[in-house]
């Protein structure tokens, strides 16, 4: 058992919006946990986070998913929000994030699941649509990616990487990623109390740095330098399978994001059978910059649909 810290329920009083009751479920001896709102007999739509946010991230989409009827599970990965923090940075690799979405997928025996993903929500969510996908009905993907053989890693995407994981910045930061300011500074559409936010998304982490092992990790694990960490190969495996993905497919992607730009998605919607593509105006975290509007447009395909 690895050791980790647990978040005192008192780090997550009065945050702005969050009014979700949590829900947890034991994972390989770590309480993992995650959002449960709506009907439990409703269509299920799975939101998943990446880097460095957590289920927070979902606040204004989850309320009118659930107008509809849908039944919305917000997981936070291990290492983020109300999740079990190990403290070892070695312990992280996708491996592990992909196989702890896919004990919450069977231990909730989720069906017809309609993903939105985003960052390494991406790569996580969609292997397991692509290894399990009789539990998947439809992708919502936002700004992320897929590893393959091709893929080629903006200038943006370097310098977050090398940033994050030099030494000497570390060093300088003692190793408390400062979650809150990145996401800010990251935002395309400026929030209504900037500290507001910050502060939300350093929450989960009263402890500092011993408990953002999962945050200094992530970047770390993008394959283009540790394939294996990253689960290169599952994630190319995942990338072929949506080329023949015969289920319905969003690519909705904010128009401002550095990382994994407009330009990227519209040549991989063009890559999934019938997928649409569309951009809107957001940044990276485009759920803090356009949520509703996110919503809005997957539910337009979905009644388009019938």
């Amino acid at each position: 058992m690895p050791e980790f810290i647990r978040t005192p329920d008192s780090a997550f009083e009065g945050l702005p919006d969050f009014h979700f009751q949590p829900h947890y479920l034991e994972w390989d001896g770590l309480r993992t946990h995650y959002l449960d709102e709506g009907p439990r007999d409703g269509p299920v739509a799975l939101l998943l986070h990446g880097e460095p946010t957590w289920s927070y991230l979902y606040r204004r989409m989850i309320p009118p998913l659930v107008a509809v009827g849908f039944r919305c599970i917000a997981p936070d990965h291990i290492g983020f929000g109300r999740s079990d923090k190990v403290i070892d940075d070695q312990w992280y690799v996708i491996d592990r994030h992909v196989g702890r979405l896919a004990g919450l997928i069977e231990r909730l025996d989720l069906k017809g699941i309609t993903v939105f993903v985003q960052d390494w929500g991406g790569p996580i969510g969609l292997i397991n649509a692509a290894e399990t996908p009789e539990r998947f009905g439809r992708l919502v993907i936002l700004n992320t990616w897929l590893h393959h053989e091709g893929f080629e890693y903006p200038p943006a995407i370097q310098l977050w990487r090398g940033s994050i994981t030099n030494p000497l910045w570390l060093a300088w930061l003692e190793g408390n990623i400062p979650v809150g300011a990145i996401v800010r500074r990251a935002l395309a559409v400026t929030p209504a109390d900037p500290e507001a936010i910050k502060a939300a998304y350093e929450a989960p982490f009263p402890e500092g740095a011993r408990a953002k092992a999962g945050t200094r990790r992530f970047p770390w694990c993008i394959p283009m330098a540790e394939p294996e960490a990253g689960a290169a190969k599952r994630q190319a495996a995942a990338f072929e399978v949506l080329k023949k993905w015969d289920k319905p497919a969003h690519v909705i992607f904010g128009n401002q994001d550095p990382i994994f730009t407009a330009q990227w998605g519209e040549r991989w919607a063009a890559m999934i059978p019938g997928a649409t593509f569309e951009t809107v105006h957001g940044g990276h975290f485009v759920q803090e910059d356009a949520g509703e509007e996110i919503v809005a447009r997957a539910l337009g395909h979905i009644r388009a649909a019938g």
